[in-house]
């Protein structure tokens, strides 16, 4: 099983009524939460912890999940509120607004962290979003990341949102380049990678975060594609060329493709990812960037189901 740990909240995306009025209609979300979903939708075991609410919305948020075979027995159920996220789309470019105080995700505590005992199904953990932000919730997910690393495959994408993180950037820097030390996959936008490593070269800026402890570093570049980079392998995928209805979920997406792939190879074990040769990590960028793909062609954060994308996968089908 893959269990990915971190934020699932409400996305309030712009719609217009039937009256042509401006309105935001509620969609289930958060980056770690599109990740699970597409997991589940892809064939993979998939699992997702987090700090959900018992209200209206957390039961949709649990539903949702449930209904894309994600398990959600691990989760910590509390009677607290759901994160919303109100969206801004700009050319099909979302921006975010958060409300996220004393919600049940972000207060979601070390005393929540599931048992050993009930994640010896887990192959490989996945951590991101904005539930490293904020404590207590990301001290939480750092704890369970260092717990859990010496034993398991982790992979990290930070998906940085540096409005989110204004005025705690040291913090927040620290806690990741700690988690970055100890996963041995990282993902991250081009945008996240510079403002992490600064200017320069991508693949030389790649092999500094490799010199941290990584085997395995994703680079995603919008519309161009991604690459896939260790010590002595650099290689790159074109995206698909598709009609845009938005981004939401995109990178979410390409990180489950890119871990589905890997998982039907047998790579997730620590062992597994010590030299790989380029037609895995080839596989793993192409159903990353075709999952994607299927992503930013509809409204929301919706990943496909891996009947729609049988064309191009060796994954096993799932779907209602």
């Amino acid at each position: 099983m893959i269990l990915s740990c971190g934020e699932a909240l409400i996305d309030m995306l712009p719609r217009k009524t039937t009256l042509g009025e401006s309105a935001f209609a509620p969609y289930a979300g958060g980056a770690v939460f599109n990740t699970a979903i597409a997991l589940g939708r892809l064939g993979v075991p998939a699992g997702f912890f987090s700090g959900l609410s018992t209200d209206l919305l957390g039961d949709i948020l649990a539903q949702t999940l449930e209904k894309s075979n994600v398990d959600t027995s691990v989760a910590a159920r509390s009677g607290r509120p759901t994160t919303v996220a109100f969206v801004k789309l700009v050319d099909g470019q979302a921006t975010y607004t958060f409300y996220d105080e004393n919600t049940a995700g972000r207060m979601l505590s070390e005393n929540d962290l599931p048992d050993p005992a009930r994640l010896t199904a887990v192959d490989a953990l996945f951590f991101g979003g904005i539930s490293l932000v904020n404590d207590p919730a990301a001290s939480a997910y750092e704890a369970l990341q260092a717990r859990e690393s010496p034993l398991r495959v982790t992979m990290l994408d930070p998906n940085i949102r540096p409005g989110f993180i204004a005025g705690k950037e040291s913090v927040y820097r620290s806690r990741i380049e700690r988690m970055i030390a100890r996963a041995d996959i990282v993902k991250l936008s081009e945008e996240d990678l510079h403002w992490l490593m600064g200017d320069g070269d991508l693949n030389q800026l790649a092999q500094k975060i490799i010199e941290k402890g990584p085997k395995l570093v994703f680079i995603t570049k919008g519309a161009q594609g991604a690459r896939a980079i260790s010590a002595t392998q650099d290689l790159f995928m074109a995206a698909e060329k598709v009609t845009v209805a938005d981004t939401v979920g995109a990178g979410d997406t390409f990180n489950a493709g890119a871990l589905a792939a890997l998982h039907a190879e047998g790579a997730l074990t620590k062992q597994g990812l010590v030299g790989l040769p380029d037609r895995v990590l080839d596989a793993a960028l192409m159903l990353g960037t075709r999952a994607a793909a299927v992503t930013v062609s509809r409204p929301g954060a919706n990943p496909p189901w891996s009947r729609e994308l049988s064309a191009v996968l060796k994954v096993k089908k799932s779907g209602p």
